[in-house]
């Protein structure tokens, strides 16, 4: 259905979803938040008529009460402490700094994020880090949890996450809870899917670690990828 069809109300959301939330415009923003408008006006007349009160500036918006927001006609307590509070998330947004991605320029930097998730385990798990093209770790996640001795991967599914994080790299890693650090045929042989998967995809995997309670081995130290 075309966005001019629907409610007026509707419309910023469904243009949120079909062309991104740098499209809206502020009083669109506002009137997402807001949720509803009132009899006589559409949310974003409302959001409209509030933001022309502060000059359209959204620091000045901050500035508003509860109890100054429930003036308007058609913002009660609820809308009004939704305003507040997404104002609020943004000012505590501005105060914090951005993290900082680590950079992983070896295996021990990987095995250095990854073993306080996998050396302590009694069953094998299946993690992956996705790195960005500085080789920065822009997302972390554990991809499967098995039984005591196999912890296999879903590697359209290990894709699917590196796409849905516009990673150009990964690093794979499981737990052998024997301690044992001898890869065994399975590990490599999904060493050998996930590199392919890797290079049709422009994907690159990095390494795969096998890690235990007390060390780990890099594929791709020992040249086994």
């Amino acid at each position: 259905m075309s966005i001019k069809f629907l409610a007026e109300d509707d419309r910023p959301r469904e243009k949120f979803l079909l062309k991104g939330k740098n499209s809206l415009s502020d009083s669109e923003l506002l009137a997402i938040i807001m949720g509803s408008g009132s009899r006589d006006e559409t949310a974003v007349e409302l959001a409209r008529k509030i933001l022309a009160s502060v000059d359209n500036n959204w620091n000045h918006l901050s500035l508003l009460s509860v109890k100054d927001l429930m003036k308007f006609k058609g913002v009660g307590e609820v809308k009004a402490i939704s305003i507040a509070t997404a104002l609020e998330i943004g000012r505590r947004r501005m105060s914090q700094e951005i993290p900082e991605k680590p950079v992983i320029t070896s295996s021990k930097d990987a095995y250095h994020i990854l073993r306080n998730h996998l050396s302590d385990l009694r069953t094998e798990e299946f993690w992956a880090l996705f790195l960005n093209q500085s080789n920065r770790v822009i997302h972390m996640a554990q991809m499967t949890q098995g039984g005591i001795n196999q912890s296999l991967v879903d590697v359209r599914v290990l894709f699917k996450t590196a796409l849905d994080h516009f990673s150009t790299g990964m690093i794979i890693a499981h737990n052998h809870p024997s301690g044992n650090l001898k890869p065994s045929k399975e590990d490599i042989d999904i060493t050998k899917k996930v590199k392919e998967a890797g290079n049709a995809l422009s994907i690159q995997l990095l390494d795969h670690l096998i890690i235990t309670q007390r060390a780990y081995i890099s594929f791709a130290d020992e040249g086994l990828l």
